[in-house]
């Protein structure tokens, strides 16, 4: 299964690289009348969210400016291969698009790497700037403290738990456990009770990419200690925490999961497409009892979406992610979110932001957060009563930002995600006791970081 794997993903990125190359192969500069956006697509080709969300933000922006064009360039791919695909096409003005889709936890390397413009001058000039939220703002800053990005929204993730599976498992329908040990405990009676159900879905190891490391180990991990140090990070001497006990509890939490076989066949958990199923087949089908995810999930399941599913707001529970011992806060989350960024290659940087302009007023930003399922950034939005009563669980997913918390996106950040993706997989697949994984992360740690680790 590995080697095919590999294989596969090396073919796709290969495919992948040639055909998006393709796409921008005349370079930005080909027309100085049309803004090139490049996006990340959906792998499953019924979600049509952000396509269709572009399509009505083109058309309103190119009836605006008339004489303007918008080209759109969607890459669909996973998200590690995105990561790669887009990093790619910024490093030429010959691929580089005018508008790119960044993912905050990428934005300091790729501003390490010279691939973002910063956008400071046509901040200032911009009045709606005042009404995003300084958190969402601090996702998208670099260590210079310039500006790279326009945030479209932020996310949290908690527990969905399908209502029928805990009916028939004879567990709570108001479901909220206060421990590690009950999350555990509630799969375990699914797995005795519910035959035929994955008990619990965690994301893990090198194919889920980023969805591994926040949604599923770093959920785990910001739920060690009291919430009030990073325990990935420590800021104060700018350097990174190597695997201590919370590490290894957090390691241990996965082994659990897959040695007891109350999660996902290991074959189909380490398989890059694995969340398109659990969102579109395994929810939606009462086949899935717990998933650890993220406020997003709605999204696949809205109208138009191809996968339906009006009625998952009655068939679905929602409840926090505990810490690991119920110790204050309690609960805890992770919050992450997209940007808008221009590239440092871009060919109409000016004619890029007049578009971020357009998709970031307070109806069109509305407008994506309803239909992303997504956490409001702007403050006019969250206060706007229409936005909280749009879609069920989008109070019960805002609330969770009092007790969130955001990864430390600096440069090294990339390889240290991945560094927890291949200890995650080691113990997932067995290869690797808690402890030999734990010590595995430590030297892949140093290497990341050119050994700027401290041990707590």
């Amino acid at each position: 299964m590995r080697p095919s794997f590999r294989f596969t993903a090396l073919f796709t990125l290969t495919a992948l690289t040639s055909t998006a190359l393709a796409a921008c192969g005349s370079g930005s500069g080909s027309d100085p009348d049309t803004v090139k956006v490049s996006f990340k697509q959906s792998t499953d080709n019924s979600i049509k969210v952000m396509d269709t969300y572009l399509a009505d933000i083109k058309k309103q922006f190119e009836k605006a400016n008339p004489g303007k064009k918008v080209e759109l360039v969607p890459i669909k791919a996973p998200d590690s291969e995105y990561y790669t695909k887009l990093q790619q096409m910024l490093r030429s003005p010959k691929t580089a698009p005018d508008l790119v889709y960044e993912d905050t936890f990428l934005i300091n390397s790729d501003i390490t790497s010279g691939y973002l413009k910063p956008l400071d001058p046509y901040l200032e000039k911009w009045k709606d700037w005042d009404q995003f939220i300084d958190t969402a703002k601090a996702a998208t800053a670099g260590e210079d403290g310039k500006t790279y990005g326009v945030p479209d929204g932020t996310d949290t993730r908690g527990l969905w738990f399908s209502k029928d599976v805990f009916a028939k498992a004879g567990l709570p329908a108001d479901w909220q456990p206060k421990t590690w040990a009950e999350v555990l405990d509630a799969a375990r009676t699914i797995k005795q009770k519910v035959p035929g159900v994955t008990p619990i879905n965690v994301y893990t190891g090198k194919p889920a990419g980023e969805a591994a490391t926040m949604q599923g180990f770093e959920m785990l991990l910001y739920g060690t200690n009291d919430g009030t140090a990073d325990p990935l990070y420590d800021k104060d001497g700018k350097k990174w925490i190597t695997a201590g006990k919370g590490f290894e509890d957090s390691l241990a939490f996965v082994e659990s999961v897959y040695k007891e076989k109350l999660g996902p066949e290991v074959s189909d958990a380490l398989d890059p497409n694995f969340g398109t199923a659990v969102r579109g087949e395994l929810l939606p089908q009462g086949k899935l009892g717990i998933a650890l995810d993220g406020s997003w999930l709605p999204q696949d399941w809205l109208e138009g979406s191809g996968h339906e599913w009006p009625q998952w707001s009655k068939e679905l529970g929602l409840a926090a992610m505990p810490t690991q011992s119920g110790q204050a806060p309690g609960k805890v989350s992770m919050s992450g979110g997209w940007a808008w960024s221009i590239p440092d290659k871009a060919a109409n940087p000016d004619l890029a932001f007049d578009f971020v302009k357009t998709m970031q007023t307070k109806a069109n930003a509305q407008k994506w957060y309803i239909a992303n399922s997504g956490i409001a950034v702007r403050e006019d939005v969250a206060n706007d009563p229409a936005y909280t009563a749009a879609q069920p669980g989008i109070k019960f997913f805002t609330d969770l930002v009092e007790s969130t918390h955001y990864r430390p996106a600096y440069p090294a950040y990339p390889k240290v995600s991945v560094a927890i993706q291949e200890a995650m997989e080691g113990v997932t697949t067995g290869d690797l006791s808690v402890e030999e994984a734990a010590r595995g992360y430590d030297e892949a740690l140093k290497e990341a970081t050119d050994n700027q680790v401290v041990s707590k």
